[in-house]
């Protein structure tokens, strides 16, 4: 199993939904960078479950120790471990669900894979996986703000056929989208997305969406041509994680309608650098960054755990309704908002590392 992300920062993710705790290894962290528990700990509690009435009922904490890697508040240099206890953990709520792989979820191809699986959460399918890469991405984005100026906001934009219209991504914050509890900066779209899921909760069903993201700051040059492309990591990175199934940078597949003549971005002088007029590139030729903001948009299916009765088969092929009575999020959108935030910090961090390796050597 691949756990393991990142070149120079590199981390590693344990733990299952239902196991003792989850958490990281982060290798290649700067030292001598002031970092705390206080400092990872807000994008945890902005991913964690049972935050509002729309996200799953589990309540979890999700508080963030370091184990490892700091002295006196500041890093050394050495491997960081990050750890979050698992505590309102049931186990007993997918004891019927052992021997039926629920529809669209991971139990028969992880049980096809190892020959096993953990039965009870989706184990390392479960989102609950992703406290590792959101306490890491929190240590990247702190390198990434304090060295580089580099600021990575993520918001809503749809959640069904519910799309937000008046939406600036350049003058986006984190607290401007977290007015909303959906983490939809548009109020009138927010509230309909709000109605919906809240129905949907009620109703055992589920529903999916759309996260756009933004990178401002970045500088040109990032990304290693040719299998290793900036936004080649970041779809990697942002397909990583549980429930996505689309991704597109700049443009998009709207590009796709456009004429070359319409769709090219011309350069222009910005100051000091060379600059481009309309940014349907989304910040990024031929796989390098070009120094305009990154623009991302990232679509997440319903969540597969639904309570509503299935009917499907079990693992020997005789036919089985499934009643899940699991805890789950009618959508995720609104907490994979800061998963999408760190996993971006984790490429343009790691490919900024790389790119000052390159540099340090001069002839």
């Amino acid at each position: 199993m691949s756990s393991s992300f990142g070149t120079l920062f590199k981390i590693c993710t344990f733990g299952e939904s239902h196991c003792k705790a989850v958490g990281v290894v982060i290798d290649g962290c700067p030292p001598g960078m002031p970092l705390t528990e206080a400092d990872i700990q807000p994008q945890l509690s902005r991913r964690r479950p049972g935050q509002s009435a729309l996200s799953t009922d589990r309540q979890e904490a999700d508080q963030v120790s370091i184990l490892s890697g700091t002295e006196n508040g500041k890093t050394l240099g050495t491997p960081i471990a990050l750890q979050v206890a698992n505590k309102d953990q049931r186990p007993k709520d997918y004891g019927n669900m052992r021997d039926i792989p629920r529809p669209s979820h991971a139990d028969y191809t992880y049980q096809m894979k190892y020959g096993i699986r953990a039965s009870s959460g989706g184990g390392r399918s479960s989102a609950r996986e992703t406290i590792g890469s959101v306490a890491a991405g929190s240590v990247a984005e702190r390198v990434l703000t304090d060295k580089y100026n580099i600021e990575i906001v993520a918001w809503v934009s749809s959640v069904g056929d519910i799309d937000a219209r008046e939406i600036n991504p350049a003058n986006l914050t984190r607290e401007t989208v977290d007015q909303t509890i959906i983490r939809c900066p548009d109020s009138d779209a927010a509230a309909k997305m709000e109605q919906l899921v809240a129905e949907l909760k009620e109703a055992g069903d589920s529903v999916g969406g759309v996260i756009g993201c933004i990178i401002k700051g970045v500088p040109p040059g990032l990304g290693e041509p040719t299998f290793e492309k900036l936004e080649a990591k970041l779809a990697q990175a942002m397909l990583a994680i549980p429930a996505t199934k689309g991704f597109e940078v700049g443009s998009g597949f709207a590009g796709t309608r456009l004429k070359g003549s319409q769709h090219n971005d011309p350069f222009i002088k910005k100051g000091d650098r060379l600059g481009t007029v309309t940014n349907n590139s989304g910040g990024i030729q031929g796989g390098i960054s070009n120094g305009e903001s990154i623009t991302l948009r990232i679509g997440f299916k319903p969540p597969a755990t639904i309570s509503l009765p299935q009917e499907t088969v079990d693992f020997a092929g005789d036919s089985a309704t499934l009643e899940a009575k699991g805890r789950h999020d009618p959508c995720v959108v609104s907490r994979a908002v800061p998963i999408v935030e760190s996993m971006a910090a984790l490429v343009v961090l790691d490919m900024l590392l790389r790119q000052e390796s390159r540099n340090s050597v001069k002839y």
